[in-house]
This record gives structure tokens, C-alpha cells and sequence, in this order.
């Protein structure tokens, strides 16, 4: 029974999280059992998605969208096309297979949180693949970069995995920051919060800043340059980490998003020649750095940035061709990848180490490990009949057209599969042909679950490769006409050209593999060399940024938190007379003030009162004196409430002032009260002028609101809405206790901690004053005491 497109949201994005909070209770159940458990939740989204295939397949497109805030225009919508089936497709099934795998990798340890972290990773991924809606792409793409830290730095107590999960979290988070202000530019441009709406964008005045933010978001997580070197220290984290976030996560977000994005803003020279720029440049760095890696994650690790950078370059390329190549690499590229880190985890379970130098005549021993990297490197290298050598004639068949920027990207292409394929050999000779060599610990295989995933992997790869007109019926065509935004039929088929271009330039490739690989030892020493010699990178550069903002964050720090309360006071005050007369200055519109002042002899009674107050507080003799004289100016205030009719906060403000000036006579007790606190003429100079200019500032904002027309919203709302709402007549205590419920019960509990951090002050005063009075007890005294104490 075909799943409710509903239905199938639910069990891919959201029962992730629900099992990924359940994660350890389910492995306090069934201990080394959790991951067989647990895997049935990407299955079981697998399914849902299956189910689907036919009508995607079909070139229906399928939205799902649930209220989440109308009154903003915000719906969590849901887009399932091509494009995102593919990708989710491959994020459910890839990770039914890492979470089998965890759970043999981790036998013996406390897997539920590693579990846990691993299905938020993928319900991140998901969400962020499948969400039409802007604001939900941005979250999503934020919780990846979140739960891939926590993964990275899983082993927590190890400074490289704490600094390798930071680094990942800072790069891409700052690149989530940009996708924020691209998907707030396209609501501003479009009037709508769904991508799938926002139409061509292309001509409108903000496209250049555009391409540079959504860029500058895909380039930081899919670790193109210059921000690739976050990824090769992510190999701190665990080999199912690795495996998962290399082959259809995390890294393949930034591609994702390249490729959503290309109806809307490709197609202009801006957009193409900048993905193919930067592809190719990634594409050839990557290459090359897996040659100088002898820790064979690392070559996987490097290995991924070239072919993240392949991805690029094709999807830039922007035609039908190098798109198909594009999602078929992909879709390759995510079998092989995984197969060969997984197939890396039981190498180190098997033999614990990782260095291919010490690693030789594996295949005996580890016959089903062998047999999983044959599979994986063929296709890495681009044998026929497997799905990675169509997706390599694809691409070649797409760029050999002649232009100056297609030969240069053909020649990038060419070079960059032959690096891949000569690490592609490397890995699966090394190993495993030759004589045994002597390793930490005993070779051995590793278990069902943790070869299940690579031979799997592997066998589907050679499938597709036989039937690649199903994979493009299925998968390649209706993700292509999604990037392109026009229908795309396929033409795919189980054939080989051999009179064709892109043959001849799979051959050129092949041999260059091999000469490579024949070579690989001196590449290496010279790479080492040249590294050596240069004696920086971006990594570097890296710590060079992060520290520097750290001690820049600590100078202004140190210059601006000083500890000198007055100074504070100065600043705060300061910036409120430029906050208040600054705007009103500018917009010309500094009040008139009243003309005449036309009041009642009561009236200069009180101005008179307050006047007479502040005067008694700059001259008071004595600081008993001064506190006494702040209450004057809270006393001419509730009296003026009196007079104008306002008796309940006229009884407030009395309260206010009574309390104000005991708690601080209380608190002011420690000190002489007899004393007057004298200060330099500068001082008092400076805090008598900003004085003055606050309450200058603040007299004439009040009389700019009092010179406006009078807006009685307000007012009409809460004089009609009082009684049959919160059922009360006076409308100034159902405004604090109803309306601004909460705000009050918060002024309330700040009160009530203020004055129970005095009580605790006052009380604690007291304890020292009498401990500095009590006698001291004789040693001889405190001995008998403590031995009648010990032997009771």
C-alpha cells in the first residue's frame, strides 16, 4: 500500500528525531542489538519514499505543507520532485547501512547517544533536501551543522576532535548566515517564503549579491575552496561519521543547494563560470592531496573534496548533458564513497591501523573486505560496466564542444579522474595484494553488519551499471528536468561508443591511473616536500583568524569592561541622549515646546518640591541625608498622579519611594552615613552634564510624543476589552495583572531576587562581623575537643 505523500514526510523527517531522543532507551533495552533496531527507521522511510518513485518518475510534483505561522505567512512546506527524491532516497538508504554498521563498530560501548546524534544528523539532512519553505531550509541546514559537531567531537576528550568539530561548526555556520540572507533577499524580492514560487531571479537588481550569498553558503559546506580545509580534519570523527557525511550528507548539502537553486539564478556567466572556476579548482587540490595522505581516511577524505569540486564544475557547466552527468556522479559517487569508508572502518577494526604502508596481503584474511573495495574502487576508477564509468562518459561527452572554458574544464576533468583513479587503485592494491605484512593485532574479518553495508553498496553499483535506463527513468532524468526547471527524457543506455570522444578520453584517463599509481611513492615525497617547503596552509591561515578574533575579543573586552561602575553609568546615559535627541535632530523633528506654561499655583508647588529634592541631593552633607532626599522626587511624582486623578498610582508610587529609600538606607547601613562622599570637580563635572543632557533629552522626546497627534488604539482597545475579557473596572490594574501578565510576574521576580541577594548580603555581613569578634579557642582546647568528638 502506497504511503500518503504526508505520511512519507512524517517518517523521513520527523521519525528521526523521535527515534533519536528514544535512542538510548532503546540501547538500555537491547544493548549491541540498538543498531539493527534503529536501522529501521531510514527503512522504513526508504519504503515511504519507494512508493512514490513512480508518480516523481512520472514528472508530478508532490507539496506537503502544515501550518506553522499564519499570522507571519509561514507554512512548513515540504517539495518532493526529482531532485529531492534522489537525495533522500540516498540519505534513507545509505543510512539504514551506517546505522547497522555503528552498531558493530561500537559493540561494547555506549552507543545510544552516538545513535542518537547520527539520526538527528539524518533527519536534518532530510528536512533540509525536502523543505520548500525558507525559513525551514535555513533551520535545517543549521541543524546539520549542529549535529555534525557533535558527531565530529563525539570523542570529546580528544583536543584534535574538539578542534576539528569547532572548525566545521564556525565554517559552515558562517555560511548558514549567508543562505539566511539570501532566503531573506528572495522573500523581499518574491513577496513568498517558498522557493519552488520565487520564479527567475535573474534580472532583478539584487542578483549579483544573490549568487555571491548562496554561493558563499553552498561553497562553505561542500568544502569547495577556499573553505575545503574543514573537511579532511572532520576524520576525527567516528568511520561511520565519516562514511555518512562523505557520500550523501552534510558535504552533498552545498551541492544540493547549488543544484535547487539553478532555475532561479543560473543560466547568467556570473553563476556558470564562478561554480566552474571554483569546481575545477577543488576538483584538482583535492586530487592531488590524496596522493601525499597515507592514512587511508584521509585519502578518502581528500578524495571527496575532488569530487565534491567535479560535482560543481558539471552543475555550473549548466547543460543537459553535464547535468545528467551530475546527479549520475552523484548518485555513484555516494555508493562508492561509502562502501569505501566503511570498507576503511573493518581495515582498522580488522588490523588496527589505518596506514596503507603497513597494510599488505589482506586478501586472504579479509576475503569479503577485498571483495567490497573491488567493487568501490572499480567504480572509482570508472570501469565498465559500472554506473561510475557512464557517469565519466557522461561528463566528458558534455564538455568536449569546443569553447575555451569547456576544454579548460575538460582538461580539469580528465586530470582529476585520473588522480581518482590512481588513489582508486592504491586503495584497493596496497592493502590487500602483495605479502602480509605484520600488523598491531592479528588480522581478522570483520562482522555481518559491518561488511553488510560495502558489499551491498557495491553489488548495487554494478546493477545500475547494467540497467543504467532504468537508473535514468527512475532517477537521473527526473532530477535533471528538476535542476533545469524543463522536462528531461533520458538516454541512458547499456552501450559502449568506442569511436566516440568520450571513449578515448576514459582511455587517456585509465592510463594516466596507472602511470600515477606506478608512481605514487615519489609523488608523494615530492608533494611532502613541496608542503614542507611552502610551510603554510588554510588550516594554518585557520588559526591565524580564530586566534586573532580571540585576543581582538579579549583587548575589547578588557577596554570596554573595565570594572569601574561609574564609567558604565556614563556610557549607558551618554548613548541615551544620543538615542533620543539624535533621531529627532536628524529628521527635523525637534518639538516646539509649549509656549506659555499655564499652571496653577499647586501645580509650581510641586515642580517647586522636585526642584528643591534634587538640589538636596547634590548638596546633602551627609550620605544618611542624600538617600533621605531621593524619595522628594518620587514624592512630587504620586503627588502629581493625585492631582490629575490617577489616586491608584499615586498609592504605587508612595509604595515605590518608601521601599526604595528603606532598602537602600538598609543596605547603606556597612557604610559611615555620617560621611559625605566628595568628588573631584572633573567628575563631578562630567556626571552633572550628562545629567542634565539626559533629562534634557528625555523632557524633549516627551514633548515631540505630546505635540504628535494622540492615538487612542490603545486606549478604545483596552477601555472596550477590560470587563469582558479579564472582568475588571479598573483598567490600569488589568493591564498589569492580565495584559502584561507576564512582564509584570517577571518585574516581580527580579524584585524578589534583588532583595534576597541583599538579605543574603546583609546576612553574610553580619557572620564576618561576628567572626571577626569571637575568641580564639586554644590549641590544647581544640585537641581534647576533637579527640572526644573522634572517639564518640
Amino acid at each position: 500500500m502506497e504511503a500518503t505523500p504526508a505520511i512519507a514526510i512524517a517518517l523521513v523527517v520527523l521519525l528521526p528525531f523521535v527515534a533519536a531522543a528514544l535512542a538510548p532507551l532503546v540501547y538500555r533495552l537491547v544493548g549491541d542489538f540498538t543498531g539493527w533496531v534503529v536501522a529501521l527507521v531510514p527503512v522504513a522511510g526508504f519504503v515511504a519514499l519507494w512508493g512514490l518513485l513512480g508518480r516523481i518518475s512520472g514528472g508530478e510534483i508532490i507539496t506537503v505543507a502544515w501550518p506553522w505561522a499564519p499570522s507571519w505567512g509561514l507554512e512548513l512546506s515540504f517539495l518532493i520532485d526529482g531532485l529531492s527524491l534522489t537525495f533522500a532516497l540516498t540519505i534513507a538508504g545509505i543510512g539504514a547501512f551506517i546505522l547497522l554498521y555503528s552498531g558493530a563498530y561500537l559493540k561494547g560501548h555506549k552507543q545510544g547517544r552516538f545513535l542518537g546524534f547520527l539520526l538527528a544528523f539524518m533527519g536534518a539532512m532530510q528536512g533540509l533536501v525536502l523543505a520548500d519553505n525558507l525559513v525551514a531550509l535555513y533551520l535545517f541546514w543549521e541543524l546539520t551543522s549542529v549535529a555534525s559537531f557533535l558527531l565530529i567531537g563525539f570523542d570529546h576528550t580528544r583536543q584534535a576532535a574538539r578542534r576539528a568539530a569547532i572548525q566545521a561548526l564556525l565554517v559552515t555556520g558562517f555560511g548558514g548566515l549567508a543562505l539566511l540572507a539570501a532566503g531573506v533577499t528572495i522573500y523581499a524580492i518574491s513577496g513568498g517564503w517558498e522557493l519552488s514560487a520565487a520564479g527567475d531571479l535573474t534580472s532583478h537588481l539584487a542578483y549579483p549579491l544573490l549568487v555571491g550569498l548562496v554561493l558563499l553558503a553552498a561553497f562553505t559546506k561542500s568544502a569547495q575552496l577556499p573553505f575545503h580545509f574543514w573537511l579532511p580534519n572532520a576524520m576525527e570523527a567516528p568511520t561511520p561519521v565519516s562514511a555518512y557525511l562523505h557520500s550523501a550528507t552534510m558535504v552533498q548539502g552545498g551541492v544540493y543547494l547549488v543544484a535547487r537553486m539553478t532555475p532561479h539564478l543560473g543560466g547568467e556567466a556570473i553563476w556558470n563560470l564562478t561554480l566552474m572556476a571554483f569546481g575545477g579548482a577543488t576538483l584538482l587540490w583535492g586530487a592531488i592531496a590524496a596522493l601525499r595522505q597515507t592514512d587511508l581516511k584521509q585519502m578518502l577524505a581528500q578524495t571527496t573534496l575532488a569530487s565534491l569540486g567535479l560535482l560543481i564544475l558539471l552543475l555550473g557547466a549548466g547543460t543537459e548533458l553535464a547535468v545528467t552527468a551530475a546527479v549520475l556522479y552523484f548518485i555513484a559517487h555516494a555508493l562508492y564513497k561509502a562502501g569505501l569508508f566503511l570498507v576503511v572502518g573493518a581495515l582498522d577494526h580488522g588490523t588496527g591501523t589505518r596506514d596503507i604502508t603497513m597494510l599488505g596481503g589482506l586478501r586472504d584474511p579479509m576475503t569479503l573486505s577485498f571483495i567490497g573495495t573491488i567493487m568501490a574502487s572499480a567504480a572509482m576508477f570508472g570501469l565498465p560496466p559500472l554506473l561510475g564509468f557512464f557517469a565519466k562518459e557522461e561528463m566528458y561527452a558534455a564538455l568536449a564542444i569546443g569553447q575555451f572554458e569547456s576544454l579548460l574544464a575538460l582538461v580539469a576533468l580528465v586530470l582529476g579522474n585520473a588522480l581518482l583513479g590512481a588513489v582508486g587503485l592504491a586503495l584497493l592494491i596496497k592493502p590487500f595484494m602483495g605479502q602480509l605484512l605484520p600488523t598491531p593485532i592479528e588480522p581478522h574479518e570483520a562482522p555481518v553488519a559491518m561488511l553488510a553495508g560495502p558489499i551491498a553498496m557495491g553489488v548495487l553499483g554494478i546493477f545500475l551499471g547494467f540497467v543504467p535506463t532504468l537508473a535514468g527513468q527512475l532517477a537521473v532524468a527526473p532530477a535533471t528536468s528538476a535542476i533545469l526547471g524543463v522536462p528531461v527524457e533520458t538516454h541512458l543506455k547499456f552501450s559502449v561508443d568506442l569511436l566516440g570522444p568520450a571513449f578515448w578520453l576514459s582511455l587517456a584517463t585509465w592510463v594516466l591511473a596507472i602511470g600515477l599509481f606506478l608512481r605514487l611513492d615519489l609523488g608523494r615525497s615530492l608533494l611532502r616536500r613541496a608542503a614542507t617547503t611552502i610551510g603554510w596552509s588554510f588550516d594554518i591561515g585557520f588559526d591565524w583568524l580564530y586566534f586573532g578574533i580571540v585576543r581582538l575579543a579579549g583587548a575589547v573586552t578588557r577596554l570596554l569592561h573595565h570594572g569601574r561602575l561609574e564609567l558604565y553609568l556614563f556610557v549607558v546615559f551618554a548613548l541615551l541622549v544620543v538615542a533620543a535627541i539624535g533621531p529627532l535632530w536628524l529628521l527635523d523633528g525637534l518639538p516646539r515646546g509649549p509656549q506659555t506654561l499655564d499652571l496653577r499655583f499647586y501645580e509650581w508647588g510641586l515642580v517647586g518640591l522636585a526642584v528643591l529634592g534634587v538640589v538636596t541631593v547634590v548638596c546633602a552633607r551627609s550620605r544618611l541625608f542624600a538617600i533621605l532626599a531621593l524619595g522628594v522626587q518620587g514624592l512630587a511624582v504620586a503627588l502629581l498622579y493625585l492631582v490629575f486623578g490617577a489616586p491608584d498610582l499615586s498609592f504605587t508610587q508612595f509604595m515605590v519611594e518608601i521601599l526604595s529609600v528603606v532598602i537602600l538606607a538598609l543596605v547603606m547601613t556597612r557604610l559611615d552615613l555620617d560621611t559625605a562622599d566628595r568628588r573631584p570637580l572633573e567628575d563631578w563635572a562630567r556626571d552633572g552634564g550628562v545629567a542634565l543632557l539626559g533629562g534634557l533629552a528625555v523632557t524633549i522626546l516627551l514633548w515631540a510624543v505630546i505635540e504628535g497627534p494622540f492615538d487612542v488604539r490603545l486606549s478604545t482597545f483596552f477601555n472596550a476589552h477590560s470587563v469582558p475579557i479579564a472582568h475588571g473596572h479598573n483598567v490600569v490594574n488589568v493591564i498589569l495583572v492580565d495584559f502584561r501578565g507576564l512582564d509584570t510576574l517577571g518585574e516581580i521576580s527580579v524584585v524578589m531576587t534583588a532583595g534576597i541577594a541583599m538579605l543574603a548580603l546583609i546576612r553574610g555581613a553580619r557572620r564576618s562581623k561576628r567572626a571577626e569578634i569571637a575568641p580564639v579557642e586554644p590549641a590544647p582546647q581544640r585537641k581534647r575537643r576533637a579527640a572526644r568528638k573522634a572517639a564518640a
